[in-house]
């Protein structure tokens, strides 16, 4: 990939807080349907802990590092991990949405 235009990176930085917003609600709500089945508290307890280590570490959660350097990276982790949607990239040159393609699930 080349470099990223100016009207990507814009987006990208304006679009990125609500799609992680909309990931964490996404993930509580699981964690509650995990919380609220059968079992014991201690084994919801530590498989509540154990999906919580994997998924902050997931972009849709966190990106360490944000930079126009790594858009590109992001945004294919953010469709491979299912953050966002072809239609999330309404707006984004046809490069950006070509890339993001073969990692929607």
């Amino acid at each position: 990939m080349g470099d990223v235009s100016e009207s990507d990176w814009k987006l990208f930085r304006e679009r990125l807080p609500r799609w992680q917003e909309s990931y964490m609600e996404k993930l509580i709500g699981e964690y509650m349907e995990m919380l609220g089945g059968e079992g014991l508290a201690s084994e919801k307890f530590w498989a509540l802990e154990k999906r919580v280590s994997e998924d902050k570490r997931r972009s849709g959660v966190l990106i360490e590092r944000m930079s126009r350097s790594t858009m590109h990276r992001e945004i294919a982790l953010l469709a491979r991990d299912g953050v966002i949607a072809p239609r999330d990239l309404e707006g984004f040159t046809e490069d950006v949405r070509r890339l993001a393609q073969s990692y929607f699930q």
